[in-house]
């Protein structure tokens, strides 16, 4: 019978698959800015949002090539509800392979910020306080426009799910640094 994990059991999940500390940090970073997120847009789903930015990721460190296909599989034999699956295999839409496109918009926020976070994440490391609390817009907005600046996040899905939101980017990088200040706690 599948279920909703409560986010302990969703961390002991991700743990299970994921050993390297970056990427346990990048789960918990999306968990807590997706729980940031449900709070202006479904409160009363908060957990499901947390526990589906923590699970996000659940096959890359292990299946990198495969990452949102192989996930399907070990999601079912961890009995994880299809929802679950669904939303957070969709975050690879149009770009792993991965058929489920963002259609709800915690979905929509996720395929989104999950690129961003790694943007925002990546500037705090190189300020002396190697935290979010003291970034303003303007530094995100200046590692946007910078390609070369953590390369692997790509700009263009940030574009497009702020488009599929019906978003600028001014708001999304708002909404997502402040996300990432209010939840730091949680993540650091």
């Amino acid at each position: 019978m599948s279920y909703i994990p409560s986010y302990d059991k969703a961390l002991e999940i991700l743990k299970k698959y994921n050993s390297e500390p970056f990427h346990i940090k990048h789960g918990k970073t999306v968990g807590a800015v997706m729980g940031y997120f449900a709070d202006k847009y479904d409160p009363e789903n908060k957990d499901f949002w947390e526990v589906v930015g923590l699970l996000h990721d659940l096959d890359f460190e292990l299946y990198p090539n495969e990452h949102c296909v192989k996930q399907v599989e070990i999601m079912k034999d961890e009995d994880l509800d299809d929802r679950i699956i669904y939303s957070t295999t969709s975050h690879g839409y149009g770009l792993t392979g991965s058929s489920a496109k963002p259609e709800h918009i915690m979905e929509k926020i996720l395929f989104t910020v999950d690129e961003l976070t790694g943007i925002i994440g990546a500037a705090a490391l190189m300020r002396p306080s190697k935290s979010v609390q003291d970034m303003k817009l303007k530094s995100v907005k200046k590692k946007f426009k910078d390609k070369k600046f953590a390369e692997g996040c790509s700009r263009d899905v940030i574009r497009e799910g702020t488009e599929m939101l019906d978003w600028d980017l001014d708001f999304l990088f708002t909404q997502t640094l402040n996300a990432m200040k209010a939840t730091e706690d949680k993540y650091s």
